[in-house]
């Protein structure tokens, strides 16, 4: 392999793979857990993008394997899992209601007044057509 060829694969590597790999879930990607009566739980790969995997995964807050590890919100206002950095001093607390959006998305239910918009809309669009 000349000097080229293996300098080109060091920088590939290092551009496009490591980035993906150093961060607890890539930039951009989003994931979901039901979360119960509180709304659905969504972990923001984005806003997690410069923690290291290793600070959350290896470190032993987290298990490796998906699904192992059962979070409750009592564990984490207990300075478990995500409670470790959502403590009120690294990033916003567990503990307080008013965050309790952050991670909790409830879902939106439909009220009356969304059925008549949906139906206004619907009426505009036949007579545009």
């Amino acid at each position: 392999m000349s000097k080229y060829t293996f300098n080109s694969v060091i920088l590939f590597l290092a551009f496009f793979l490591f980035p993906a790999v150093s961060s607890a879930v890539p930039d951009g990607v989003t994931l979901t857990w039901p979360g119960g009566g509180a709304g659905k739980v969504t972990f923001d790969g984005t806003k997690h993008a410069k923690i290291h995997c290793d600070a959350c995964h290896i470190a032993g807050l987290f298990k490796t394997k998906k699904g192992a590890d059962i979070m409750t919100m009592d564990a984490m206002k207990q300075g478990k899992f995500c409670g470790v950095c959502h403590n009120g001093k690294k990033a916003f607390s567990t503990t307080e209601p008013k965050d309790c959006h952050k991670c909790h998305k409830a879902e939106k239910k439909e009220t009356s007044d969304d059925k008549k918009d949906d139906k206004r809309k619907d009426t505009k669009k036949k007579k545009h057509n």
